[in-house]
């Protein structure tokens, strides 16, 4: 055989191999800008392995010493073959990028919610004391809706709907409700791992996590502190009014035996820190999808949308989904599952239900007020208030837990890392323990 003339042929295969791994990885760039499908994401991937063995196969073909490029190749086989019948493996290598679109559209909107000077801290708590003024209905409008003696399945649904209503309410009023924020704020703080190595990249981020945590207690307190007087002056009003309490004795009972710290409310409050980190995937992945199908050019140059609003009110609403999908996603979402899963649990006998701590509070403050006086010498009402502090911390805490780890994996963040964060946050706390708590 011509050695040059298959020479030549293997050089210019390998450059056509070359120049279908560069194509197929240029796809990646253009995902991050257009939005990811993890269905296109596995077809490349399964061309990117096809490319590669293929170049094995051919550098074992050509090798004087084949052995290296054979064993390689039969390694890659081997993983790929273990690999083969695990599910796990399958979701993990295919939607790698879509967790990482989800952190970075969260971290988008989380930046909205960390303080860092004492303006955007007073203005963090006016936003929440807003919030939890607007609450306050939501707890009254959940009274009704349980006052009407629906079924399960239908008095969730109600719930659901009304919460939802009422968190996009809160969105839209550009109020906060300090239990969305955390799997916002997680990987807002994760983005700011890029420049961790340095030492002045971990001061700031040790930064960040001050004002975060700062924040975050900003706008819990604020939710809290305004959404019991709140709920309390509307029950006095409706005691006064109809000349009879909000809530019976036995109901106003119930509802503080359901919040006591003495029962289920700590599994419940974590329970409910998990669906609000699963509100912010599913915020993630519908603004995702907006972005993919370009749902956002599809309203504005709609014939029948344009014909019905116009051109000019067409492009108004486009933009204006294209802005709130995100959040619009998450509230409908979380004001569902708070309504609807307590209902589907307890149909298969799980007895599982939610607490909200700005919810809850302001459950407690229309027990106490329709309990009247007595209710401060009962234990009960002091079990329950007992309960809001957790509540609080448990739905804080383990929604940010999960979104800060998916974060970290998103970011590929090492162990080491993560032990250098751990003592420098160890340090700020021995040293600064305020800055976690007020501005500087």
């Amino acid at each position: 055989r011509d050695e040059a003339a298959v020479q030549a042929a293997f050089v210019a295969f390998r450059d056509r191999l070359d120049a279908c791994r560069a194509s197929a990885a240029s796809v990646y760039a253009h995902l991050e800008d257009n939005g990811i499908s993890v269905g296109l994401v596995f077809r490349v991937r399964q061309m990117r392995e096809r490319v590669l063995r293929i170049r094995e196969l051919l550098d074992g073909l050509m090798s004087p010493t084949p052995a290296v490029s054979i064993a390689r190749l039969v390694g890659r086989l081997v993983q790929a073959g273990s690999e083969r019948n695990s599910i796990r493996a399958l979701i993990a290598s295919n939607s790698s990028m879509l967790a990482a679109k989800v952190t970075e559209r969260s971290a988008e909107t989380g930046e909205h919610y960390i303080t860092r000077d004492r303006a955007s801290y007073r203005q963090m708590v006016r936003k929440a004391a807003g919030g939890g003024a607007l609450t306050s209905l939501t707890v009254l409008a959940k009274f009704g809706i349980y006052a009407l003696g629906l079924s399960a399945f239908w008095s969730g649904l109600g719930s659901g709907v009304m919460y939802a209503a009422s968190f996009v309410a809160i969105q839209l009023l550009h109020l906060t409700l300090a239990t969305k924020q955390p799997a916002m704020t997680a990987p807002a703080l994760a983005a700011r791992l890029r420049g961790i190595r340095a030492d002045s990249g971990l001061d700031e981020f040790v930064d960040e996590v001050a004002n975060l945590v700062r924040s975050q207690v900003a706008a819990v307190l604020g939710n809290v502190l305004v959404v019991v007087p709140a709920v309390a002056a509307l029950a006095i009003a409706w005691q006064l009014a109809l000349q009879r309490p909000l809530l019976d004795a036995a109901h106003a009972g119930a509802v503080l035996g359901s919040l006591s710290l003495a029962g289920p409310t700590v599994l419940f409050a974590a329970f409910t820190g998990v669906l609000l980190f699963a509100s912010s995937l599913i915020a993630g992945w519908a603004e995702n999808a907006f972005v993919l199908h370009r749902l956002d050019s599809a309203m504005r140059y709609n014939p029948r949308i344009g014909a019905v609003l116009g051109a000019a009110r067409a492009r108004r609403w486009a933009d204006f989904m294209r802005t709130h999908i995100s959040g619009f996603a998450a509230n409908i979402s979380l004001g569902l599952m708070l309504g609807l899963l307590p209902a589907v649990a307890g149909f298969f006998g799980l007895g599982l239900d939610v607490r909200h701590v700005t919810l809850s509070a302001g459950q407690i403050g229309a027990a106490a007020v329709s309990l009247g006086l007595p209710a401060l010498q009962q234990p009960l009402l002091w079990w329950a208030v007992a309960a809001i502090p957790v509540i609080g911390a448990l739905n804080v805490s383990v929604s940010f837990y999960f979104a800060f780890r998916l974060a970290l994996r998103a970011h590929s963040v090492s162990l080491a890392d993560r032990a250098r964060i751990r003592g420098a946050l160890r340090e700020r706390w021995r040293s600064r323990p305020t800055s976690f708590f007020l501005p500087a």
